[in-house]
């Protein structure tokens, strides 16, 4: 697992630079409370969800892909 620390404002990028594969965007919109509010910017046919609720999906659709544990 990668560990970068990223303050308000700014963000991460995951994909390739060469613009040949899509890229997601993460930004830390804001920090409050002990949470962390993210934006992501990809896609629209991307799906993005939570990860209890991909495990769920995943379940329900009978894939045997799991996220790797942290």
């Amino acid at each position: 697992m990668l560990v970068l620390s990223r303050k308000s404002g700014e963000s991460v990028v995951i994909g390739a630079a060469n613009g040949r594969l899509r890229l997601l965007k993460v930004t830390v919109l804001g920090i409050e409370g002990g949470k962390v509010k993210l934006g992501f910017d990809v896609d629209r046919d991307v799906p993005i969800h939570r990860a209890e609720v991909w495990e769920r999906i995943r379940v329900q659709a009978g894939v045997s892909v799991s996220i790797p544990a942290t």
